[in-house]
């Protein structure tokens, strides 16, 4: 019997999320999220896809993510979907940092899980949630090929010009301080999507990728290759985004060292949790934010605004970076459900040749679509991203080559 199952697997630092896919088809077989991990409420909701059954949820402590993952494997196992099955090819996990060592997928052994904790420095709050899980799915089976599939492989294709700051070469070089980017699975899955949408291949295809859910990010694809993305050596680099501020001045940090006496762990909490959206009007939420907009309130309509100027001098940039633009690609959350949103950010573009068909934009829909007016020169799209797909399709790749 042929392995064809991968088990795509997500740690966060107190959830699991993960999925079950046959790549015969692509199709999966089960999803669920175990979270808060650690605490007295934790929660596991399970769904097999597989044969049409019901969810599944469970309340109850979950000590750690040991405990979670074997919860995981009951649940699969409940569904004879387990880990001990024949037919799992691979665990795929998502590493949301690979440095400049890890270009695509890859089997992970004791030098590679040495490697990604080195890394932990630069992605402290996640990578170490990324190795617990690598970890506990290697001693639940260890004959099993773990795959590694990283957020920032897909932008390791940046030239040196895109990749480095304007900062002293050796101590960048010392302290591995260069632009990685992230969301990486993402914009490699929709810029292909794209490119098949306009029934082409990727290779001759330039699109840029908008990637907007509470963390947001940008990217240039040239004939299928990242040639820059808006995320930095953190995902704190960028677009607006939901408690992120993206952008700023870098002596915004000293200012409010020297003048308001914060230490530099609350400066980092303020740039990453109280900042954005949340810190400009109080609410991470677009939907929350365009219906206070409706009712008038100003404080909204300048976060909303504020995040439309950033988006569109990202849109601006990349046209010039990549010189010619078959396609914009908006996807997540906030990008495949926000009509208002697309909309605001292609107005006014139209001497660059894009434009929004109204109708097609306010539709609502699960599948990759063009929203586009019909004289538009370049393509507008929404294509609903597919990490764990993604991450699933690299890594059967590598094990079954």
């Amino acid at each position: 019997m042929t392995a064809t199952r991968i088990l795509v697997l997500n740690s966060g630092s107190s959830s699991v999320k993960y999925q079950l896919l046959d790549m015969r088809d692509s199709s999966r077989l089960a999803v669920g999220l175990v979270e808060r991990i650690g605490e007295e409420t934790s929660r596991i909701k399970h769904t097999p896809l597989a044969g049409g059954g019901e969810s599944r949820e469970l309340n109850g402590p979950i000590a750690d993510h040991e405990a979670a993952l074997k919860a995981v494997a009951a649940e699969l196992a409940a569904d004879g979907l387990g880990l001990d099955s024949p037919e799992l090819a691979a665990v795929g996990h998502r590493v949301v940092h690979g440095g400049k060592s890890f270009t695509s997928p890859t089997v992970i052994d004791e030098k590679v899980l040495a490697e990604i904790e080195r890394l932990v420095p630069v992605a402290p709050l996640h990578n170490p949630a990324n190795i617990t899980g690598i970890k506990v799915a290697r001693g639940l089976r260890p004959d099993l090929p773990q795959v590694a599939v990283f957020d920032t492989a897909f932008h390791t294709t940046m030239p040196e010009y895109a990749a480095r700051y304007a900062i002293d070469v050796a101590t960048a070089d010392e302290h591995r301080v260069r632009r990685y980017g992230f969301h990486g699975t993402s914009h490699a899955y929709v810029s292909r999507e794209t490119a098949k949408l306009l029934g082409k291949a990727p290779e001759d295809v330039n699109v840029i990728v908008l990637h907007l859910g509470n963390g947001a990010s940008a990217s240039a694809v040239k004939g299928g290759v990242c040639v820059d993305t808006s995320m930095g050596l953190t995902p704190l680099e960028g677009l607006v985004m939901g408690t992120r501020s993206g952008d700023l001045d870098p002596a915004v940090i000293f200012h409010l060292s020297r003048v308001a006496g914060m230490s530099i762990d609350e400066i980092d909490t303020l740039l990453n949790k109280k900042s954005g959206l949340v810190g400009l009007c109080g609410d991470n939420d677009m939907r929350e934010i365009t219906r206070r907009m409706g009712e008038g309130d100003e404080r909204a309509r300048l976060a909303f605004d504020i995040y439309i100027h950033r988006l569109k001098k990202y849109i601006g940039a990349y046209y010039a970076v990549l010189g010619r633009v078959d396609a914009v690609a908006f996807t997540a959350g906030v990008g495949e459900n926000a009509a208002l949103v697309r909309q605001a950010a292609v107005a006014g573009l139209e001497e660059l040749g894009l434009a929004l068909d109204a109708e097609r934009n306010a539709v609502r829909g699960e599948e990759p679509r063009l929203i586009s007016a019909n004289y538009a020169r370049v393509a507008v799209a929404v294509v609903p991203t597919d990490e764990e797909l993604e991450i699933a399709t690299q890594a059967y790749a590598l094990v079954s080559a």
